[in-house]
Protein backbone atom coordinates (compact mmCIF):
# COMPACT_ATOMS: atom_id res chain seq x y z
CA UNK A 1 0.00 0.00 0.00
CA UNK A 2 1.23 3.50 -0.82
CA UNK A 3 2.55 5.57 2.06
CA UNK A 4 1.03 8.89 3.00
CA UNK A 5 3.33 11.70 1.90
CA UNK A 6 4.45 14.32 4.36
CA UNK A 7 4.88 17.89 3.29
CA UNK A 8 8.69 17.89 3.83
CA UNK A 9 9.06 15.07 1.29
CA UNK A 10 6.77 16.77 -1.21
CA UNK A 11 8.64 20.05 -0.77
CA UNK A 12 12.02 18.32 -1.10
CA UNK A 13 11.11 16.49 -4.30
CA UNK A 14 9.48 19.53 -5.91
CA UNK A 15 12.44 21.71 -4.91
CA UNK A 16 14.83 19.26 -6.53
CA UNK A 17 12.79 19.25 -9.73
CA UNK A 18 12.64 23.05 -9.67
CA UNK A 19 16.43 23.35 -9.31
CA UNK A 20 17.06 20.90 -12.17
CA UNK A 21 14.96 22.96 -14.58
CA UNK A 22 16.10 26.29 -13.09
CA UNK A 23 19.71 25.49 -13.96
CA UNK A 24 18.75 25.20 -17.64
CA UNK A 25 18.17 28.99 -17.79
CA UNK A 26 19.51 30.60 -14.61
CA UNK A 27 23.12 30.65 -15.84
CA UNK A 28 22.31 32.59 -19.03
CA UNK A 29 22.23 35.95 -17.26
CA UNK A 30 25.60 35.18 -15.64
CA UNK A 31 27.30 34.39 -18.96
CA UNK A 32 28.78 37.89 -19.59
CA UNK A 33 30.34 38.04 -16.10
CA UNK A 34 31.67 34.49 -16.41
CA UNK A 35 33.28 35.35 -19.74
CA UNK A 36 34.90 38.49 -18.36
CA UNK A 37 36.24 36.93 -15.14
CA UNK A 38 37.39 33.58 -16.55
CA UNK A 39 38.57 35.13 -19.83
CA UNK A 40 36.75 32.82 -22.21
CA UNK A 41 35.04 33.36 -25.56
CA UNK A 42 31.73 32.25 -26.99
CA UNK A 43 32.82 28.59 -27.16
CA UNK A 44 33.64 28.41 -23.46
CA UNK A 45 30.41 30.20 -22.57
CA UNK A 46 28.40 27.82 -24.73
CA UNK A 47 29.98 24.87 -22.92
CA UNK A 48 29.12 26.51 -19.58
CA UNK A 49 25.48 26.02 -20.53
CA UNK A 50 25.73 22.86 -22.64
CA UNK A 51 27.99 20.88 -20.29
CA UNK A 52 24.87 20.75 -18.10
CA UNK A 53 22.30 20.23 -20.86
CA UNK A 54 24.11 17.43 -22.74
CA UNK A 55 24.24 14.82 -19.92
CA UNK A 56 20.78 15.87 -18.76
CA UNK A 57 19.37 15.15 -22.22
CA UNK A 58 21.40 12.02 -22.93
CA UNK A 59 20.88 10.29 -19.57
CA UNK A 60 17.20 11.01 -18.87
CA UNK A 61 15.94 7.75 -20.37
CA UNK A 62 18.66 5.64 -18.78
CA UNK A 63 18.20 7.19 -15.33
CA UNK A 64 14.49 6.35 -15.37
CA UNK A 65 15.35 2.73 -16.18
CA UNK A 66 18.02 2.67 -13.45
CA UNK A 67 15.46 3.90 -10.94
CA UNK A 68 13.04 1.19 -12.00
CA UNK A 69 15.80 -1.40 -11.51
CA UNK A 70 17.39 -0.39 -8.19
CA UNK A 71 14.79 1.93 -6.66
CA UNK A 72 14.19 5.62 -7.26
CA UNK A 73 15.11 6.63 -3.70
CA UNK A 74 18.74 5.52 -4.20
CA UNK A 75 18.95 7.23 -7.58
CA UNK A 76 17.47 10.51 -6.33
CA UNK A 77 19.82 10.55 -3.32
CA UNK A 78 22.82 9.98 -5.60
CA UNK A 79 21.57 12.71 -7.92
CA UNK A 80 21.08 15.18 -5.06
CA UNK A 81 24.60 14.54 -3.68
CA UNK A 82 26.17 14.84 -7.13
CA UNK A 83 24.21 17.97 -7.99
CA UNK A 84 25.01 19.67 -4.67
CA UNK A 85 28.70 18.75 -4.72
CA UNK A 86 29.05 19.90 -8.33
CA UNK A 87 27.34 23.19 -7.45
CA UNK A 88 30.09 23.85 -4.88
CA UNK A 89 32.73 23.08 -7.51
CA UNK A 90 31.02 25.47 -9.95
CA UNK A 91 30.94 28.25 -7.36
CA UNK A 92 34.65 27.81 -6.58
CA UNK A 93 35.82 27.18 -10.16
CA UNK A 94 39.12 29.01 -10.84
CA UNK A 95 39.00 28.44 -14.61
CA UNK A 96 36.56 27.75 -17.42
CA UNK A 97 37.79 24.14 -17.68
CA UNK A 98 36.94 23.41 -14.05
CA UNK A 99 33.59 25.17 -14.41
CA UNK A 100 32.64 23.14 -17.50
CA UNK A 101 33.66 19.86 -15.84
CA UNK A 102 31.64 20.72 -12.72
CA UNK A 103 28.65 21.66 -14.86
CA UNK A 104 28.85 18.23 -16.52
CA UNK A 105 28.68 16.54 -13.10
CA UNK A 106 25.74 18.80 -12.28
CA UNK A 107 24.00 17.63 -15.45
CA UNK A 108 24.52 13.97 -14.55
CA UNK A 109 23.06 14.62 -11.10
CA UNK A 110 20.12 16.45 -12.66
CA UNK A 111 19.42 13.53 -15.00
CA UNK A 112 19.33 11.18 -12.00
CA UNK A 113 17.01 13.48 -10.04
CA UNK A 114 14.43 14.46 -12.65
CA UNK A 115 12.55 11.16 -13.34
CA UNK A 116 12.89 9.97 -9.75
CA UNK A 117 11.21 12.95 -8.11
CA UNK A 118 7.93 12.23 -9.88
CA UNK A 119 8.23 8.48 -9.28
CA UNK A 120 8.73 8.98 -5.53
CA UNK A 121 5.79 11.37 -5.34
CA UNK A 122 3.56 8.81 -7.04
CA UNK A 123 4.88 5.92 -4.89
CA UNK A 124 4.18 7.85 -1.69
CA UNK A 125 0.67 9.07 -2.54
CA UNK A 126 -2.10 7.49 -0.45
CA UNK A 127 -4.80 7.59 -3.15
CA UNK A 128 -5.52 8.69 -6.72
CA UNK A 129 -6.90 12.10 -5.72
CA UNK A 130 -3.80 12.92 -3.72
CA UNK A 131 -1.60 11.55 -6.51
CA UNK A 132 -3.20 13.79 -9.13
CA UNK A 133 -2.90 16.82 -6.87
CA UNK A 134 0.79 16.18 -6.19
CA UNK A 135 1.57 15.55 -9.86
CA UNK A 136 -0.17 18.82 -10.74
CA UNK A 137 1.87 20.69 -8.12
CA UNK A 138 5.07 19.04 -9.39
CA UNK A 139 4.32 20.10 -12.97
CA UNK A 140 3.36 23.65 -11.96
CA UNK A 141 6.55 24.12 -9.95
CA UNK A 142 8.59 22.87 -12.88
CA UNK A 143 6.78 25.25 -15.20
CA UNK A 144 7.68 28.15 -12.94
CA UNK A 145 11.40 27.37 -13.19
CA UNK A 146 11.83 28.72 -16.73
CA UNK A 147 10.46 32.23 -16.06
CA UNK A 148 12.14 32.31 -12.65
CA UNK A 149 15.58 31.42 -14.02
CA UNK A 150 16.61 34.70 -15.68
CA UNK A 151 15.10 36.83 -12.88
CA UNK A 152 16.69 34.84 -10.04
CA UNK A 153 19.94 34.75 -11.98
CA UNK A 154 19.81 38.51 -12.53
CA UNK A 155 19.18 39.18 -8.85
CA UNK A 156 22.03 36.94 -7.69
CA UNK A 157 24.54 38.13 -10.28
CA UNK A 158 23.83 41.79 -9.59
CA UNK A 159 23.90 41.38 -5.82
CA UNK A 160 26.79 38.96 -5.35
CA UNK A 161 28.36 38.02 -8.69
CA UNK A 162 28.02 34.99 -10.94
CA UNK A 163 29.25 32.49 -8.35
CA UNK A 164 26.13 33.13 -6.25
CA UNK A 165 24.07 31.44 -8.97
CA UNK A 166 25.71 28.14 -8.04
CA UNK A 167 25.79 28.67 -4.27
CA UNK A 168 21.98 28.93 -4.40
CA UNK A 169 21.63 25.17 -4.95
CA UNK A 170 23.74 24.08 -1.97
CA UNK A 171 21.40 24.88 0.98
CA UNK A 172 18.32 23.81 -0.99
CA UNK A 173 19.81 20.42 -1.87
CA UNK A 174 21.12 19.93 1.68
CA UNK A 175 17.65 20.45 3.15
CA UNK A 176 16.00 18.34 0.45
CA UNK A 177 18.25 15.38 1.27
CA UNK A 178 16.85 14.97 4.79
CA UNK A 179 13.28 13.75 4.04
CA UNK A 180 14.48 11.59 1.14
CA UNK A 181 17.08 9.88 3.38
CA UNK A 182 14.33 9.10 5.89
CA UNK A 183 12.24 7.32 3.27
CA UNK A 184 12.26 3.51 3.30
CA UNK A 185 13.42 1.87 0.07
CA UNK A 186 11.03 2.68 -2.78
CA UNK A 187 9.16 -0.07 -4.58
CA UNK A 188 10.71 -1.35 -7.80
CA UNK A 189 8.55 -0.62 -10.82
CA UNK A 190 9.96 -3.35 -13.05
CA UNK A 191 12.75 -5.86 -13.38
CA UNK A 192 13.87 -4.69 -16.82
CA UNK A 193 17.56 -4.24 -17.50
CA UNK A 194 19.21 -0.98 -18.41
CA UNK A 195 20.34 -0.52 -22.00
CA UNK A 196 23.83 0.66 -21.03
CA UNK A 197 25.20 0.47 -24.56
CA UNK A 198 22.32 2.57 -25.90
CA UNK A 199 22.83 5.14 -23.15
CA UNK A 200 26.57 5.36 -23.92
CA UNK A 201 25.91 5.80 -27.65
CA UNK A 202 23.34 8.53 -26.92
CA UNK A 203 25.86 10.40 -24.74
CA UNK A 204 28.54 10.06 -27.42
CA UNK A 205 26.18 11.25 -30.16
CA UNK A 206 25.06 14.39 -28.40
CA UNK A 207 28.48 15.26 -26.93
CA UNK A 208 30.23 14.93 -30.30
CA UNK A 209 27.53 16.84 -32.18
CA UNK A 210 27.68 19.74 -29.73
CA UNK A 211 31.48 19.74 -29.79
CA UNK A 212 31.52 19.79 -33.60
CA UNK A 213 29.09 22.72 -33.71
CA UNK A 214 30.91 24.80 -31.08
CA UNK A 215 34.38 24.11 -32.52
CA UNK A 216 33.27 24.50 -36.14
CA UNK A 217 33.93 28.23 -36.67
CA UNK A 218 37.31 28.32 -34.91
CA UNK A 219 38.70 24.83 -35.55
CA UNK A 220 37.03 23.04 -38.48
CA UNK A 221 39.73 20.36 -38.52
CA UNK A 222 38.70 19.44 -34.97
CA UNK A 223 34.99 19.69 -35.75
CA UNK A 224 34.98 17.28 -38.69
CA UNK A 225 36.18 14.18 -36.78
CA UNK A 226 33.75 14.91 -33.96
CA UNK A 227 30.90 15.23 -36.46
CA UNK A 228 31.89 11.91 -38.05
CA UNK A 229 31.96 10.17 -34.67
CA UNK A 230 28.56 11.69 -33.82
CA UNK A 231 27.00 10.34 -37.03
CA UNK A 232 28.47 6.88 -36.46
CA UNK A 233 27.29 6.86 -32.83
CA UNK A 234 23.80 7.93 -33.87
CA UNK A 235 23.60 5.19 -36.52
CA UNK A 236 24.88 2.69 -33.99
CA UNK A 237 22.24 3.79 -31.50
CA UNK A 238 19.43 3.44 -34.04
CA UNK A 239 20.59 -0.04 -35.07
CA UNK A 240 21.07 -1.15 -31.47
CA UNK A 241 17.61 0.04 -30.41
CA UNK A 242 16.09 -2.23 -33.09
CA UNK A 243 17.91 -5.30 -31.79
CA UNK A 244 18.07 -5.16 -27.99
CA UNK A 245 15.16 -6.81 -26.14
CA UNK A 246 14.65 -3.79 -23.84
CA UNK A 247 15.58 -0.57 -25.65
CA UNK A 248 15.68 2.86 -24.05
CA UNK A 249 12.69 3.87 -26.21
CA UNK A 250 10.45 0.85 -26.85
CA UNK A 251 8.22 2.65 -29.36
CA UNK A 252 5.53 0.54 -31.09
CA UNK A 253 5.83 0.55 -34.88
CA UNK A 254 2.49 2.31 -35.42
CA UNK A 255 3.49 5.13 -33.02
CA UNK A 256 6.90 5.88 -34.50
CA UNK A 257 5.84 8.51 -37.02
CA UNK A 258 3.49 10.60 -34.82
CA UNK A 259 5.75 10.33 -31.75
CA UNK A 260 8.80 11.09 -33.89
CA UNK A 261 7.15 14.20 -35.34
CA UNK A 262 5.98 15.39 -31.92
CA UNK A 263 9.50 14.90 -30.54
CA UNK A 264 11.00 16.70 -33.54
CA UNK A 265 8.77 19.74 -32.98
CA UNK A 266 9.48 19.67 -29.23
CA UNK A 267 13.21 19.59 -29.95
CA UNK A 268 12.93 22.45 -32.46
CA UNK A 269 10.99 24.50 -29.91
CA UNK A 270 13.75 24.27 -27.30
CA UNK A 271 16.49 24.61 -29.90
CA UNK A 272 15.17 28.01 -30.93
CA UNK A 273 13.96 29.11 -27.49
CA UNK A 274 17.09 28.34 -25.45
CA UNK A 275 19.41 29.34 -28.28
CA UNK A 276 17.64 32.68 -28.56
CA UNK A 277 17.71 33.18 -24.79
CA UNK A 278 21.47 32.53 -24.80
CA UNK A 279 22.18 35.34 -27.29
CA UNK A 280 19.47 37.73 -26.06
CA UNK A 281 20.81 37.92 -22.50
CA UNK A 282 24.21 38.84 -23.98
CA UNK A 283 22.68 41.41 -26.34
CA UNK A 284 20.83 43.04 -23.45
CA UNK A 285 23.92 43.23 -21.21
CA UNK A 286 26.88 43.59 -23.57
CA UNK A 287 25.33 45.55 -26.45
CA UNK A 288 22.58 47.54 -24.70
CA UNK A 289 24.48 47.83 -21.38
CA UNK A 290 21.64 46.66 -19.14
CA UNK A 291 22.56 45.36 -15.71
CA UNK A 292 21.97 41.63 -14.99
CA UNK A 293 18.72 42.19 -13.11
CA UNK A 294 17.25 44.40 -15.83
CA UNK A 295 18.27 41.84 -18.47
CA UNK A 296 16.59 39.07 -16.48
CA UNK A 297 13.41 41.07 -15.99
CA UNK A 298 13.29 41.95 -19.70
CA UNK A 299 13.13 38.24 -20.57
CA UNK A 300 10.17 37.74 -18.22
CA UNK A 301 7.47 38.56 -20.83
CA UNK A 302 8.84 35.70 -22.97
CA UNK A 303 9.08 33.14 -20.16
CA UNK A 304 6.00 33.93 -18.05
CA UNK A 305 3.34 32.70 -20.55
CA UNK A 306 4.75 29.15 -20.45
CA UNK A 307 3.26 28.22 -17.04
CA UNK A 308 0.30 30.62 -17.35
CA UNK A 309 -1.02 29.32 -20.68
CA UNK A 310 -1.08 25.63 -19.74
CA UNK A 311 -4.82 25.33 -19.03
CA UNK A 312 -6.11 27.66 -21.83
CA UNK A 313 -3.79 25.97 -24.35
CA UNK A 314 -5.07 22.57 -23.24
CA UNK A 315 -8.64 23.67 -23.87
CA UNK A 316 -7.65 25.03 -27.28
CA UNK A 317 -6.02 21.71 -28.20
CA UNK A 318 -9.15 19.86 -27.14
CA UNK A 319 -11.31 22.12 -29.29
CA UNK A 320 -9.30 22.31 -32.52
CA UNK A 321 -6.97 19.31 -32.19
CA UNK A 322 -3.43 18.99 -30.89
CA UNK A 323 -1.70 19.49 -34.25
CA UNK A 324 -3.68 22.60 -35.14
CA UNK A 325 -3.01 24.03 -31.68
CA UNK A 326 0.69 23.28 -32.14
CA UNK A 327 0.59 25.08 -35.51
CA UNK A 328 -1.04 28.13 -33.89
CA UNK A 329 1.66 28.20 -31.21
CA UNK A 330 4.45 27.89 -33.76
CA UNK A 331 3.10 30.68 -35.98
CA UNK A 332 2.48 33.04 -33.05
CA UNK A 333 5.98 32.34 -31.71
CA UNK A 334 7.42 32.96 -35.19
CA UNK A 335 5.72 36.36 -35.33
CA UNK A 336 7.18 37.27 -31.95
CA UNK A 337 10.66 36.12 -32.92
CA UNK A 338 10.57 38.08 -36.16
CA UNK A 339 9.50 41.17 -34.21
CA UNK A 340 12.34 40.74 -31.71
CA UNK A 341 14.82 40.37 -34.56
CA UNK A 342 13.70 43.55 -36.30
CA UNK A 343 13.66 45.50 -33.03
CA UNK A 344 17.08 44.43 -31.73
CA UNK A 345 19.12 46.84 -33.82
CA UNK A 346 16.78 49.81 -33.32
CA UNK A 347 16.07 49.70 -29.56
CA UNK A 348 17.46 52.70 -27.76
CA UNK A 349 16.34 53.71 -24.29
CA UNK A 350 12.77 52.38 -24.57
CA UNK A 351 12.02 48.67 -24.37
CA UNK A 352 8.22 48.59 -24.43
CA UNK A 353 7.94 47.43 -28.04
CA UNK A 354 10.63 44.80 -27.50
CA UNK A 355 8.82 43.55 -24.39
CA UNK A 356 5.60 43.24 -26.42
CA UNK A 357 7.36 41.14 -29.07
CA UNK A 358 8.89 39.00 -26.33
CA UNK A 359 5.40 38.49 -24.89
CA UNK A 360 4.08 37.41 -28.31
CA UNK A 361 6.94 34.94 -28.62
CA UNK A 362 6.28 33.58 -25.13
CA UNK A 363 2.56 33.31 -25.82
CA UNK A 364 3.29 31.15 -28.85
CA UNK A 365 5.56 28.92 -26.77
CA UNK A 366 2.88 28.76 -24.07
CA UNK A 367 0.36 27.48 -26.63
CA UNK A 368 2.82 25.12 -28.31
CA UNK A 369 4.22 23.36 -25.24
CA UNK A 370 1.08 21.60 -23.93
CA UNK A 371 -0.15 20.94 -27.47
CA UNK A 372 2.99 19.09 -28.54
CA UNK A 373 3.14 17.16 -25.25
CA UNK A 374 -0.49 16.14 -25.84
CA UNK A 375 0.43 15.07 -29.38
CA UNK A 376 3.17 12.81 -27.99
CA UNK A 377 0.76 11.33 -25.43
CA UNK A 378 -1.82 10.75 -28.15
CA UNK A 379 0.74 8.80 -30.16
CA UNK A 380 1.25 6.30 -27.30
CA UNK A 381 -1.93 6.49 -25.17
CA UNK A 382 -1.11 3.25 -23.33
CA UNK A 383 2.43 4.32 -22.44
CA UNK A 384 2.43 7.90 -21.10
CA UNK A 385 5.86 7.40 -19.53
CA UNK A 386 7.30 6.56 -22.94
CA UNK A 387 5.75 9.68 -24.49
CA UNK A 388 7.01 11.85 -21.63
CA UNK A 389 10.51 10.37 -21.84
CA UNK A 390 10.72 10.90 -25.60
CA UNK A 391 9.37 14.46 -25.37
CA UNK A 392 11.65 15.48 -22.49
CA UNK A 393 14.72 13.96 -24.13
CA UNK A 394 13.94 15.72 -27.41
CA UNK A 395 13.44 19.05 -25.67
CA UNK A 396 16.67 18.86 -23.67
CA UNK A 397 18.56 17.69 -26.76
CA UNK A 398 17.14 20.56 -28.79
CA UNK A 399 18.14 23.02 -26.08
CA UNK A 400 21.73 21.77 -26.01
CA UNK A 401 22.03 21.94 -29.80
CA UNK A 402 20.37 25.37 -29.86
CA UNK A 403 22.88 26.94 -27.47
CA UNK A 404 25.74 25.43 -29.48
CA UNK A 405 24.37 26.66 -32.83
CA UNK A 406 23.50 30.16 -31.63
CA UNK A 407 26.87 30.51 -29.89
CA UNK A 408 28.80 29.33 -32.95
CA UNK A 409 26.96 31.58 -35.40
CA UNK A 410 26.55 34.56 -33.06
CA UNK A 411 30.22 34.71 -32.11
CA UNK A 412 31.63 36.89 -29.36
CA UNK A 413 29.23 39.34 -27.73
CA UNK A 414 31.92 42.03 -27.89
CA UNK A 415 32.34 41.70 -31.67
CA UNK A 416 30.80 44.49 -33.81
CA UNK A 417 28.65 42.04 -35.79
CA UNK A 418 27.17 40.22 -32.78
CA UNK A 419 23.88 42.13 -32.91
CA UNK A 420 23.47 41.57 -36.65
CA UNK A 421 24.37 37.88 -36.28
CA UNK A 422 21.78 37.54 -33.52
CA UNK A 423 19.17 39.17 -35.76
CA UNK A 424 19.92 36.67 -38.55
CA UNK A 425 19.67 33.77 -36.08
CA UNK A 426 16.30 34.95 -34.78
CA UNK A 427 14.91 35.46 -38.28
CA UNK A 428 15.99 31.95 -39.27
CA UNK A 429 14.44 30.56 -36.09
CA UNK A 430 11.20 32.33 -36.99
CA UNK A 431 11.32 30.79 -40.48
CA UNK A 432 11.90 27.34 -38.97
CA UNK A 433 8.84 27.82 -36.74
CA UNK A 434 6.74 28.79 -39.77
CA UNK A 435 7.82 25.66 -41.66
CA UNK A 436 7.12 23.49 -38.62
CA UNK A 437 3.70 25.14 -38.24
CA UNK A 438 2.84 24.35 -41.86
CA UNK A 439 3.96 20.76 -41.30
CA UNK A 440 1.70 20.47 -38.26
CA UNK A 441 -1.24 21.81 -40.31
CA UNK A 442 -0.51 19.16 -42.92
CA UNK A 443 -0.54 16.45 -40.25
CA UNK A 444 -3.82 17.82 -38.89
CA UNK A 445 -5.49 17.44 -42.29
CA UNK A 446 -4.57 13.76 -42.40
CA UNK A 447 -5.48 13.04 -38.77
CA UNK A 448 -9.04 14.23 -38.45
CA UNK A 449 -10.61 13.36 -35.08
CA UNK A 450 -13.23 10.62 -35.26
Amino acid sequence: MARSPRWPLTLALCSGYFLVLLDVTVVNVAVPQIGAELRTGSGGLAWTVDAYSVPLAALLLASGAIGDLVGHRKVVLLGFVGFGGASVLCALAPSIGVLVAARAIQGIGAALVLPGTLALLVDNSPDETSRNRLVGAWAAIGGAALPAGPVIGGLLVQAAGWRAVFWLSVPVITLALIPVIRLPGSALRSVRNVDWAGAALLVATLTCFVTAIIQGPAAPRVAVPFAAVAVCALLGFLVLEQRVPQPLLPVPREARRPLGLASLVAGLMNLCALGALFVLTQVFQTVHRLDPLAAGVLTLPAMLPLPLFGAPAGRLATRIGVWRAAAVGLLVAAAGMAGIATDLTTTGTGYIVLALFLAVWGTGLGILTPAIVAAALKATPRAPGLASGASNTARQTGGALGVAIFAAVGGSATAPDFSSNSTVLLMNAAAAFVLAGLLCLGVARHRQPS
